[in-house]
């Protein structure tokens, strides 16, 4: 899998919002997809080890994620220090439900790079560009995107603090950029 510009700066966005939970023994990459970023993740030393689960397994992936039916994750509590997703949580039938079971999961630490939109021009814009990049892999875009920080104010009444933020994401540079880096962000969140 080549390293795209847009996969390039969200690595490099991964990297400062992690340091303040570093050293990281066990991670869970949540929707793992084709691998990139659990086998990147890895790669570049900052989790020891990384487990990898999705709702499907792609022809094509870096690493073969551990399959589940999309409701629980087969991981008893407080399994990983970290539990992340990468554009990820406005793919699933129930966003809070996929976010209640990364909380119920780790033991500390969750990390989420997804998107934020406050009204309808947001929306479009948004769905618009996640059925064009998601397509072709067959992964249903249903737009439950995270609105008005529905997300963030959740995690907070469930015990998270957010110590590390990145909003607007600089996801996307030129026209692109301008358009839809207000809807992009990164957070790292401790459980208090």
């Amino acid at each position: 899998m080549a390293i795209t510009a847009y996969r390039d700066r969200t690595l490099a966005q991964l990297r400062s919002a992690l340091q303040p939970a570093l050293p990281l023994a066990t991670a869970l990459d949540f929707g793992s997809g084709d691998g990139f970023f659990c086998h990147h993740l890895a790669q570049q030393g900052l989790i020891g080890s990384i487990t990898p689960v999705d709702v499907v397994e792609r022809r094509e992936s870096l690493v073969r994620p551990q399959l589940y039916d999309g409701h629980r994750l087969p991981f008893a509590d407080a399994s990983f220090d970290l539990c992340y997703a990468i554009d990820v949580v406005h793919h699933c039938p129930d966003p809070f439900q996929s976010l209640a079971e990364m909380t119920r999961c780790t033991r500390r630490w969750l990390l989420l790079k997804d998107h934020n939109c406050d009204g309808p021009l947001g929306h479009l814009t948004l769905a618009v560009l996640d059925e064009l990049g998601n397509r072709r892999f067959g992964i249903p875009s249903p737009g439950r995107y995270q609105r008005n920080w529905a997300w963030t104010h959740w995690l907070r009444g469930q015990g998270f603090e957010r110590v590390h933020w990145l909003h607007p994401a600089p996801s996307h540079v030129g026209w692109l950029g301008r358009l839809t880096n207000e809807l992009q962000f990164v957070g790292l969140w401790r459980r208090t």
